[in-house]
């Protein structure tokens, strides 16, 4: 600050005040002390402010995965929503750990975050309870936990999964099964697991059908291996639930080799509306949970809270069966 000011030719002070956005400054001696700034490669330090303030301009976000693409599409949501506000996303990897998220959650907090965002609502006894006490805003987004911890934006899981079952069943399928991945560790992922199977025993159909392969996020290669276990253990399987559409692309794709005829022979639907869905020959039937728009909902609500916003008319669509080719042909 002392280089910048004797350059720009005015004191310490003149420049603290003028790289602020509420600043005082005159037009042209703040724009001296801007180019000043700009050629010294000087930026502001403002955790003294912060500190004053108690605001740290910044949001404590924790997803699964920074590679499945409903979580990437709902942090751009989030991004894009809290743009205007002037907030910016601290982000935390979590892998699908609690351990992991108590971790991160405890690190975030000792950066004084304006609030926090985590997925899901299983949480660890202490990171609920470092949660609880953090005395900012906590949002639990895509989930619908039974204990919130303070706000919460998301859908059931379980429900979302009832609607594909329901789908199956309206085709006259009634040897269904279901694959996913480690559910102890994809809690959401055990929640569709949970919908399917409380479904089929409303409706009195076998729900033992199940495969579980692999840690999340579920790919691919897990769909391929899974489908063949499944199948190796109930050939007459006509219908298959998959937890995500990366698993469902990789059991179409066992099907197309093995001429295994899709859905003629075995229908087979996926989860998250995922792009792959869209292109994959055939067209995949899957679950839309408007993932973008969780982001956005949260990123208002967010702001709405700390003030920086008025309350948000945005509505968060409901979860929505997008029937396709692999249930249904064209």
């Amino acid at each position: 600050m002392l280089d910048v000011a004797k350059l720009a030719g005015v004191s310490p002070m003149t420049v603290s005040r003028a790289l602020r956005p509420d600043t005082s400054v005159g037009k042209k001696t703040r724009e001296n002390i801007q180019n000043a700034a700009e050629e010294l490669g000087y930026v502001l330090n403002t955790n003294a402010a912060n500190f004053a303030s108690h605001k740290t301009g910044f949001v404590a976000v924790t997803i699964p995965s920074i590679n499945n693409a409903n979580f990437a599409e709902t942090l751009t949501g989030l991004s894009e929503g809290l743009r205007n506000s002037g907030l910016q996303i601290l982000l935390g990897y979590t892998d699908y750990s609690k351990d992991e998220e108590e971790r991160l959650v405890e690190q975030f907090l000792q950066r004084r975050p304006e609030a926090v965002v985590v997925t899901g609502g299983s949480h660890t006894e202490r990171c609920r309870r470092l949660l609880k006490q953090a005395g900012v805003p906590v949002i639990e987004m895509w989930d619908e936990p039974e204990d919130p911890i303070d706000e919460h934006i998301g859908f059931s899981n379980a429900a979302a999964a009832s609607l594909m079952v329901d789908h199956f069943v309206s085709l006259g399928r009634t040897k269904i099964g279901f694959i996913g991945g480690d559910e102890m560790r994809d809690t959401r992922g055990l929640d569709r697991r949970r919908g399917f199977v409380r479904r089929l025993d409303e409706l009195d159909i076998d729900s033992q059908r199940i495969v579980s392969e692999g840690p999340p996020p579920v790919t691919m290669r897990e769909g391929v291996t899974s489908l063949t276990k499944l199948l190796e253990k109930w050939p007459d399987t006509d219908a298959v639930m998959c937890v995500s559409d990366l698993s469902a692309f990789g059991a179409i794709s066992h099907c197309i080799r093995n001429n295994i005829q899709v859905p003629e022979q075995i229908a087979i639907a996926g989860f998250g509306a995922y792009d792959i869905s869209e292109v994959s020959n055939p067209t995949i039937t899957t679950i839309d949970v408007d993932a973008k728009n969780i982001g956005k909902y949260t990123a208002a609500l967010v702001a709405n809270r700390l003030g920086y916003s008025e309350p948000s008319d945005l509505i968060l669509g409901k979860p929505k069966l997008l029937v396709r080719e692999s249930t249904t042909p064209i």
